[in-house]
């Protein structure tokens, strides 16, 4: 048996004696919705509102860290900017995952490594990161995609060394 009750405070309605908050509920309901899809559409972000994707930049340095960590792998090097100063550039990858799906593992970059790396530049002028297109290490011709095509049998990304 259902029946209303008119209750200014409580907005219930008795279920067989059992109380059910229908607007408390919806009103958490709809904003936990909101906040989730907030922080999805935020997570989940255009490298084109980032990066210039239409240029490309080729540094040469050495690997500071690599971060094996979701949302992307990012890739910290030490190189010349275009003005002959040293400085500190981050490269953003794709998520783990992916990389790992392509061959790639945490520990295939290490601090030190020497690395070649082309990607496109970060919209804001102050700011060292690029949006990682590819990857090389002279010493031993490990690169990233590999050798095989981007959408080759190695996955969407090619083969590995």
């Amino acid at each position: 048996m259902i029946s209303s009750h008119t209750s200014s405070l409580s907005g219930a309605l008795s279920f067989d004696g059992q109380e059910v908050h229908v607007k408390r509920r919806l009103l958490v309901l709809g904003i936990g919705s909101l906040l989730a899809a907030a922080t999805a559409a935020y997570a989940h972000h255009s490298f084109a509102r980032d990066y210039a994707e239409d240029q490309q930049i080729s540094l040469e340095g050495d690997v500071v860290s690599f971060e094996y960590r979701n949302p992307h792998a990012w890739v910290y090097f030490t190189a010349n900017d275009g003005n002959g100063v040293l400085r500190k550039f981050g490269a953003e990858w794709a998520n783990p995952r992916r990389l790992e799906q392509a061959g790639v593992g945490a520990t295939d970059l290490k601090a030190g490594d020497h690395v070649i790396v082309n990607g496109a530049p970060s919209r804001n002028a102050n700011t060292y990161n690029l949006h990682l297109k590819s990857i090389r290490r002279p010493a031993d011709g490990w690169s990233w995609p590999g050798s095989g095509s981007a959408t080759g049998a190695g996955g969407r990304f090619g083969r590995y060394r």
